[in-house]
């Protein structure tokens, strides 16, 4: 159809063109040609003004370390595991399944601040692709725990039409300590080994759950490394993702107790964001300073950052809130 519409454009330009000016044929034939970038469904006009489905992976590994290293304080365990997960995911042309993330940690840790980039570096030019990042919030989408039903058959046409529409899809679901128990499995048939399921493919959605639960766990390992005077960089990685599965499983107020896609092994990466020290609530605070537009005062960055360092009540070594308050914190100062 698109190259007889072609092929139609092209033979009627020639009869149209003899009855205009030199200027008015040049106009003519730079808007036909504009009209017919944005008719096209992945022309690279398109692309760039309007919303387009980013089909051809774009995503610059490079670039995406830079930030994470720039921006991402005091989480080398999970920048790690997130790099090694998108490399693995991208290096196929056809995923055998969907990337399938679960990041657990204190709030304020960063897990939200990581999927974001994420998302930006996924979508990389300058309009933000706001249709292909889908950002389930459980306070927001699913409230009510006699709706769950509903909420399954909602979710599940939901995947499967943006899916269908972009395979590229990047879906994050925030809150999952407070999720509704059974409801994320209603999508454990697209996070599965499947060539196609009615006709979709889902091998290259990515899935990202936001999840405190598993917080403490991660922090009492965390702590317990530094009581025997033994560096955080130390903790070993697979360990900590096998007692993350663990716990979040057994936990009641996890939004995977019991779950099956934790039974089936369809979660790929269960990532840790440690508990942040005062060091990093230093570096967070500068950034701030930095994005509202204040002078790098040091005796300031120490004071916020000490204030926040709260936890445990003796050592005050970790602050409780992570960055969350940080901004607030440096406006009012």
């Amino acid at each position: 159809m698109k190259l007889m519409n072609a092929a139609v454009f092209f033979i009627l330009v020639p009869t149209l063109t003899p009855a205009l000016d030199p200027l008015s044929t040049s106009v003519f034939m730079g808007g036909a040609a504009v009209a017919w970038q944005l008719l096209s469904s992945h022309s690279w006009l398109k692309c760039s003004l309007l919303e387009c489905c980013n089909m051809k992976d774009t995503l610059n590994l490079s670039v995406i370390k830079m930030d994470l290293d720039r921006k991402v304080f005091g989480q080398h365990l999970a920048t790690q595991i997130v790099l090694r997960a998108l490399n693995a995911n991208m290096h196929f042309k056809r995923p055998r399944k969907p990337l399938v993330m679960s990041f657990h940690g204190w709030t304020g840790t960063g897990k939200t601040f990581v999927s974001s980039i994420i998302a930006e570096n996924l979508y990389q030019l300058n309009i933000p692709r706001q249709r292909f990042v889908h950002h389930f919030s459980t306070v927001l989408h699913f409230p009510h725990l006699s709706h769950v039903h509903l909420y399954k058959e909602q979710l599940q046409n939901w995947i499967r039409g943006n899916v269908s529409a972009c395979p590229r899809s990047l879906f994050i679901f925030s809150e999952m300590d407070q999720m509704p128990h059974g409801l994320i499995d209603s999508i454990m048939p697209f996070l599965g080994y499947h060539e196609e399921i009615d006709g979709v493919y889902y091998g290259k959605a990515i899935f990202i759950f936001l999840n405190n639960a598993g917080g403490d766990k991660v922090t009492e390992i965390a702590l317990d490394y530094w009581r025997r005077q033994k560096r955080r960089e130390e903790i070993p990685v697979k360990k900590l993702q096998s007692l993350l599965s663990e716990e979040i499983f057994r936990n009641r107020d996890s939004g995977f107790f019991h779950s099956q896609l934790i039974q089936k092994n369809l979660i790929d990466y269960f990532i840790p964001f440690l508990p942040l020290e005062y060091k990093h609530v230093k570096e967070c605070v500068r950034q701030e300073l930095h994005v509202q537009g204040h002078p790098q005062d040091e005796d300031l960055i120490a004071e916020i950052a000490l204030a926040m360092t709260d936890y445990p009540s003796k050592e005050r070594l970790y602050s409780s809130k992570g960055c969350k308050t940080v901004a607030s914190r440096v406006s009012l100062s």
